[in-house]
């Protein structure tokens, strides 16, 4: 349970964000404007990079690389899940107005456009998460370029 401690808090803290920062922008009513969206991914990779770098920081010596991936999946895989259930009561319980108004002629049937959405968030989400944790796990991993050669 230690292990998950860590990837627990920072992934709560940045669902927290995410939450924050989206009824922000409902408040000045740009939420319906997906272009703020891209925003997410600072906000969730900020949350992997801190977990990852708080983790090694924790485990010293003992930090690998299969450990900060792990910490880093955590991290983003439970902001996404809960962003995304947000996401799901903010749309049909709070603000039953959202949904129609990110919809375009595409979409005749709304019950098929209301699930597309929340798949496509948590896609989104998932996919960020992936990305961001290889790509910071990069910066993070041991090095065996420091090694002397012996002749």
């Amino acid at each position: 349970m230690k292990n998950f401690a860590l990837p627990l808090r920072f992934g709560l803290a940045t669902s927290g964000i995410l939450i924050g920062y989206f009824l922000l922008l409902s408040l000045v009513d740009l939420h319906t404007n997906v272009f703020y969206s891209l925003f997410n991914g600072v906000i969730t990779g900020f949350g992997i990079y801190e977990a990852i770098r708080y983790y090694k920081l924790e485990q010293g010596g003992a930090f690998t690389y299969g450990k900060g991936f792990v910490a880093g999946l955590t991290v983003g895989f439970i902001a996404t899940v809960l962003f995304t259930l947000f996401f799901a009561f903010y749309s049909t319980e709070v603000n039953t107005g959202f949904l129609p108004a990110l919809s375009t002629s595409f979409f005749d049937d709304f019950r098929n456009f209301e699930a597309i959405v929340f798949f496509t968030v948590a896609i989104m989400g998932f996919a960020t998460t992936l990305v961001l944790t290889l790509s910071f796990m990069q910066l993070f991993k041991r090095s065996n370029n420091h090694r002397q050669k012996n002749f």
